[in-house]
């Protein structure tokens, strides 16, 4: 019988303490350690971009086409921490059981909503809104949100070409759609504030959070 190279090696035979696509990664010289709280971070700042940019969203006022696309961002971050988490566990790691502690490890900046101090605007009930806000100042947020997700996302392609090609797939895939809402808010922001056409050569999704290249399809949400 022809030797089989591939049916067996580092991790014995039954043993479910260990992964052959961990013992891969580490073959090529991956730190899966480093690599897993990276994503976690990464994760998190998709998970709570996507809370933030609900409120910049409803604070939008009388820009419904500003909305619109803001809403395609703010689903599209859903969509890549649906996409990523599952990979922290493939890879034998685990989110942070606690909310609290997730949001703190983010890896981007809150994207707090302007006028709201930081978030720790007093408020006496759930009425007490944030009263004036100016367009310009939501979308100069919503773009350094972008920004710092190109940055987190390019670092993880660059640690993981060639050696992860798994998660190197998903990262790219999700800095594809980062870029393309970078150039969705310059483009905003840029006629806003000073008037001046910087397009973006795209106005929006086919349907609300298509997340083109990160989503293969549909939510389970019955």
């Amino acid at each position: 019988m022809a030797d089989k190279p591939h049916a067996s090696g580092r991790v014995k035979a039954g043993d479910v303490t260990q992964r052959v696509g961990v013992e891969q990664l580490e073959k090529r010289g991956i730190d899966v350690d480093q690599l897993i709280e990276k994503l976690v971070d990464a994760a998190g700042a998709e998970f709570t971009t996507y809370y933030y940019y609900t409120i910049l969203r409803m604070y939008l006022a009388g820009n419904e086409d500003y909305k619109e696309i803001c809403e395609d961002a703010r689903l599209e971050d859903r969509a890549h921490f649906e996409l990523i988490t599952p990979r922290i566990y493939e890879l034998g790691g685990t989110i942070p059981y606690d909310i609290r502690t997730f949001a703190d490890r983010a890896g981007c900046p809150d994207a707090y909503l302007p006028g709201s101090e930081n978030g720790k605007r007093p408020m006496k009930n759930s009425r007490d809104i944030v009263t004036h806000v100016k367009a310009d100042d939501i979308l100069e947020v919503l773009l350094e949100a972008e920004r710092c997700a190109i940055r987190t996302w390019s670092e993880i392609c660059d640690i993981t070409f060639g050696k992860d090609l798994r998660t190197f797939d998903m990262a790219s895939r999700i800095l594809q759609e980062e870029i393309e809402h970078e150039a969705w808010f310059i483009e905003l922001l840029s006629m806003e504030r000073e008037g001046v056409a910087r397009p973006s050569g795209h106005f929006r999704r086919g349907d609300p959070g298509d997340a083109p290249y990160s989503k293969n399809r549909g939510f389970y949400n019955p």
